[in-house]
Parts: structure tokens; sequence; C-alpha cells
């Protein structure tokens, strides 16, 4: 490896040291009271040394968004083509869930964190990534209707019906509002997994 490939490969390190360091502490303090100088103190260096990688806070929210809706759009996108609208339907919404309880960091990030609106307003790159996500559901929903399900709706209003279903259930877990019912993490994804084949089976019912 040369300089130039060993100097590249250091920085792409250590930028992903500095956003692990500010993903925890915005999620643990709130994006507002961390400060550029808590997170180089999390990882041992100046603030200076933050801003060789980043302007400020807020891009470090934004590519910490784009990072999470990445990976999101990535598991919703990894569907067998052969299947059936509403079996796909199916596989989505449990990949859905599955990335949140994999990953309920970037999921809080994602969805749940308190953070200024100012702070993503001018990153539309951000909205764009969710709506990649969200894009990917009104497809299949879109699918779904002309098979006959969901027939008397408008595509928007019953993607978000859906999407308001799993984000519901997840939420859920990640407040342990979850706990009352289930004996262990295990036990959770169980449940959620279970409420939402439920839900679909609804959606099955209503076949025009």
């Amino acid at each position: 490896m040369g300089v130039a490939d060993r100097k590249e490969r250091e920085k792409e390190e250590m930028k992903v040291k500095i956003l692990e360091a500010a993903k925890k502490l915005f999620l643990g303090k709130g994006f507002e009271k961390t400060s550029i100088r808590n997170i180089a103190d999390a990882i041992e260096y100046s603030p200076g040394t933050i801003y060789l990688y980043f302007k400020d806070k807020n891009e470090l929210l934004f590519n910490l968004h784009v990072e999470a809706f990445n990976g999101l759009t990535r598991e919703l996108s990894n569907i067998d083509p052969e299947l059936s609208p509403i079996d796909a339907l199916e596989v989505m919404g449990e990949q859905y869930i599955k990335f949140a309880f994999e990953n309920p960091e970037l999921y809080e990030l994602m969805f749940v964190m308190e953070a200024p609106m100012e702070s993503l307003e001018c990153k539309e790159e951000v909205w764009d990534d969710g709506m990649k996500a969200f894009d990917l559901l009104r497809f299949l929903v879109d699918r779904c209707q002309k098979d006959g399900y969901l027939a008397t709706y408008e595509v928007d209003d019953a993607s978000l019906m859906i999407w308001s279903f799993v984000h519901g259930l997840v939420t859920l877990k990640s407040r342990k509002r979850l706990d009352m019912f289930c004996d262990s993490e295990e036990d959770s994804l169980t449940r959620m997994m279970r409420s939402f084949n439920v839900f679909l089976k609804q959606i099955k019912c209503g076949k025009s």
C-alpha cells in the first residue's frame, strides 16, 4: 500500500470514528446539548481535528442520516423479484422491523431523536434518501392494488398506513413498551413479526 492510499484509509477511519462518537453523544445528550468539543473529548482529539473532516455539527448529523437511510434502503431493496406483490410487501415489512431491531441507534437517529429542523433543512439529500425508502413501499403498494389489495385507497394513504403500523411497533419496542408482553429480545422480535403478519392478513382479507 502506497503512502497516498494509507493516508486515505486513515482519513476514512478517522471520519468513521468521529461519526460514531457523534452518534452516541447525539442520542445520549441530545443534539442541542452536544458540542464539537464533547465529540473531540470522546475520541481524545482536539476540536480542531473535527473541523478538518466536518464543517460543523449539522454536517455530522447530515452524514449520519445519509448513512442510516442508505442502510435501510439497501435492506428494503433486497427482495426476491419473483415474489407476488403481496408476498413482497410482507417481506419488506419484516425487513424493516429487522433493520430497526438490529440497528436501534440508527433507527432512533432517523425517526425518533429530536433535532432542530434547521440542522437539516438545507440538506435536501437527507429527505431524498428517506423518500427512496418510502418510494419502494409505494411502488409495492401500487402493484398490490393492481392485484386487488387496498384498491379503495390512494397509494400514498395506504403506504403511509403500512409504514405507520410498522413504525409504531418499532417505537413501542425502542421505548420498552413491549416489555410487558415479552420475556426476551428474541421474543419481542417474534411478537413484532406476528403483529405485522396479523395486520397483513387483514389487508389480504380485503382483496376485491
